[in-house]
């Protein structure tokens, strides 16, 4: 995907990129990790963690690959999946302007909100149990990854641990 592709306006964007990244979708799945880790963690996520959400949620294999349960050992599950995570950096990289812009609706539109140098459940949360009448088995998976992130990233020592860990700076 070229920087180009997202100055591309809405309906001139492929049917396929324009619902499963569009804003308010990436946005919900920003908002449920935010929420676990605020109610796992007692502590805002920072923006820099963040931006892992959709490139670990979006893409199927890592998904599925995603642990469980938010108590498993996060070392160990890096090992485990490094070849697949090998290529998390680049996604990260490439969905950097889809989050930057899912996280500018979240905070918007009161979803999320900035305090204390990262983001918690803004005046207007999602609800957990929210869900459209229609949805897919795919778009289900990932609601419940973003949910899990938010768990076992607030599980962690540290966020830099979990920078490190995906191998990705801020």
């Amino acid at each position: 995907m070229s920087d180009t592709r997202w100055t591309l306006a809405w309906k001139e964007r492929p049917a396929e990129e324009a619902r499963n990244l569009n804003p308010a979708f990436c946005a919900e799945l920003i908002a449920r990790t935010v929420a676990e880790h605020q109610k796992a963690r007692k502590a805002p996520l920072s923006m820099a963690t963040a931006f892992l959400v959709l490139p670990l949620t979006l893409h199927k294999p890592t998904r599925t690959a995603l642990p469980g349960r938010a108590n498993t050992a996060f070392a160990t599950w890096i090992a485990t999946n490094n070849p697949l995570l090998a290529e998390l950096p680049g996604r990260v990289n490439r969905l950097r302007p889809v989050s930057r812009e899912a996280l500018l609706f979240s905070i918007r539109y009161g979803i999320n909100t900035l305090n204390d140098g990262g983001l918690v459940p803004g005046s207007k949360p999602i609800k957990p149990t929210a869900r459209p009448s229609t949805t897919t088995d795919d778009v289900n998976e990932a609601r419940a990854a973003a949910a899990l992130l938010g768990r076992w990233f607030g599980a962690q020592a540290s966020e830099s641990a979990i920078l490190q860990g995906f191998g990705v700076a801020p």
